[in-house]
């Protein structure tokens, strides 16, 4: 037998092979456990009260010890429902609609998770995502454009509002979001969702028109916002990708 052979048919680099198989076999087994620790067990469409898992199973709760004092979550466990849509589905297996304004259903593209209502910290323990106005101790980049006092355009080309200051992240210094003031009502629209002029920091924003901006979700504290109105605001801007034109939920050919 040559070297490594353990017989004459098997030798240490087959065994290895097999190890390794096994071992990647039970990894995808884990992670996909795992993933199922929020949002399990799915609520049946088609029968009432059914409740799928899949396979594998949910995995054994755990409990997370929370920073700044925020207490202890244990997941899988009771997750908040939403209790603000009365989606109906139009068949099994097919999406569901609500007879309100597509734009604040909160379905689709624009559905949204219930998250704390309170704002993401940094590891210092103070609020991340704050204004100009707060943290005072930052500023924008004299050689990019400073988009505020510029309007705000929608998809339709009219004017949605103007832009009065910039959010940013303390943690990852960068702009999260310009705050809007849209005939009156103080609104945050994600940078992720806004096209900067570079001639005159003026904004357009492809995903909805201008008068969708006063049905933009606002802020309890004009100085802060929490994780659950960053999913929220987010959520509605992402939803007129398919819900502010009616051209964009008919086929393409």
């Amino acid at each position: 037998m040559g070297t490594g052979a353990i017989t004459e048919y098997i030798d240490v680099a087959q065994v290895v092979l097999y190890v390794f198989w096994l071992f990647f076999a039970f990894l995808v087994l884990y992670l996909h456990r795992e993933s199922k620790r929020e949002g399990y067990p799915l609520k049946s469409t088609s029968k009432r009260g059914v409740q799928v898992e899949g396979f594998p199973g949910l995995p054994r709760p755990k409990t997370f010890v929370l920073p700044h004092g925020g207490g202890t979550r244990t997941v899988p466990g009771e997750e908040a429902e939403r209790h603000d849509i009365a989606p109906e589905a139009t068949g099994v297996g097919t999406p569901i609609r609500t007879a309100d304004d597509p734009m604040a259903a909160g379905l689709g593209p624009g559905s949204y998770a219930i998250r704390p209502e309170v704002p993401d910290l940094t590891h210092e323990g103070e609020p991340k995502i704050v204004p100009l106005r707060v943290a005072t101790d930052h500023a924008l980049q004299e050689k990019d454009p400073d988009p505020r006092g510029q309007p705000v355009y929608g998809v339709d080309g009219e004017i949605g509002g103007t832009v009065v200051d910039a959010w940013i992240d303390r943690s990852e210094p960068q702009i999260r979001y310009f705050e809007v003031d849209a005939n009156g009502r103080r609104i945050l629209l994600p940078i992720t969702f806004s096209r900067v002029n570079g001639r005159d920091g003026s904004i357009k924003v492809k995903s909805i028109k201008a008068e969708h901006f006063q049905q933009v979700p606002t802020l309890a504290n004009p100085d802060q916002v929490t994780l659950q109105e960053e999913d929220r605001i987010c959520a509605f801007y992402g939803g007129g990708y398919l819900y502010a034109l009616p051209t964009r939920t008919e086929p393409l050919v």
